[in-house]
């Protein structure tokens, strides 16, 4: 594996929760570091919404030695407002691209079905994915007709002011034309559905005869998360919101060891297969901290390396406001040994 990464949220907005309220551009300088020196990556997928954000956290990782996965996401909003949002920051991205023309990689997108508005019913994702006939038309597959039509009205105006590699981030449920893009890109969770089939699910993305990259891959933080994969973070009861802090919607048990066996099985598996790159989802979710009230654990509910605190410093890094998980360690040790 040529490519050994982990994703790095700068801000995502998702139905007005920002998933990063703070950005304090030392901490993100601390936490790139970390990211190579200790947890041996080289390269790094930065996603978030604030073009300012994901600039700062960019050029500080290309000047660190890391290569980067530009990864803007605006979500929810219509496919001309997404458009016009991706050829900002890829002209953005391109000021830092000829500094460093080999360590800047552009992603126009991820998982536009779910994520962006007009190739499914739903002006959200929730309104997406809860929508009677989703699953109907995913079926189907007449979602892939509108999104392939996005996808090339944004390779071309990318190309038109990104001058570097090009590709998207798609979720098994779509069929791309990847013969736009210089690299094969999905985000691949395992989960008990395909435990044993993880592996030929990965395969099949090598018939294109172009690097296949894996953006996100994760497990969440608790015993049984294994077998949930991209869905671990539904124990959480968003039906709270906003008047109560949210909490899980049930008793479950916090279980580091059942993440960081996992994702050391998964990487095994990629790396077995023989993909060019993985990242692993995710660094850190300071909005998911971690509480000894295990109801209120909402670091259960994450998929982050590290649990974060609300109103304290780890002692690992004591200038940090998390302390590593044991997923963190196995990552760190699989990285540095692969």
């Amino acid at each position: 594996m040529k490519r050994k990464g982990v994703n790095y949220d700068v801000g995502r907005v998702m139905m007005g929760e920002h998933w990063r309220p703070a950005f304090d551009p030392k901490i993100v300088h601390h936490e790139l570091e970390i990211i190579k020196n200790d947890l041996h990556c080289n390269a790094i997928r930065i996603c978030g919404l604030a073009i300012d954000r994901l600039i700062t956290a960019t050029e500080d990782a290309l000047k660190q030695g890391l290569e980067v996965w530009l990864s803007p996401e605006m979500w929810d909003k219509s496919q001309e407002e997404t458009l016009d949002y991706i050829v900002k920051a890829a002209a953005a991205a391109e000021k830092l691209r000829e500094h460093w023309p080999q360590q800047l990689v552009f992603s126009v997108g991820s998982e536009l079905t779910l994520f962006m508005q007009g190739i499914v019913e739903g002006n959200n994702f929730m309104e997406r994915m809860g929508h009677p006939a989703f699953w109907e038309h995913i079926k189907a597959g007449v979602h892939n007709r509108p999104l392939n039509a996005f996808l090339a009205r944004a390779n071309e105006a990318v190309r038109q002011v990104f001058r570097g590699n090009v590709t998207y981030i798609s979720v098994p449920l779509e069929t791309v034309d990847w013969s736009l893009f210089d690299f094969v890109g999905v985000d691949m969770y395992r989960e008990a559905r395909i435990k044993d089939s993880y592996g030929d699910l990965i395969k099949r993305y090598f018939v294109h005869n172009k690097p296949v990259i894996i953006g996100e891959f994760g497990c969440c933080t608790y015993q049984g998360a294994e077998d949930a994969g991209g869905m671990g973070w539904a124990i959480v009861d968003f039906s709270t919101m906003p008047l109560q802090p949210l909490q899980l919607n049930g008793e479950y048990v916090r279980d580091e060891g059942v993440q960081a066996r996992e994702l050391t099985d998964v990487l095994s598996i990629l790396d077995g297969v023989g993909v060019d790159g993985a990242f692993v989802f995710t660094f850190v979710s300071p909005t998911s901290p971690y509480n000894e009230d295990s109801r209120r654990d909402l670091d259960m509910a994450s998929y982050s390396l590290v649990k974060s605190y609300v109103d304290k410093h780890g002692t690992t890094y004591p200038d940090m406001p998390w302390e590593p998980k044991e997923s963190f360690k196995a990552v760190a040790n699989y990285f540095a040994t692969h």
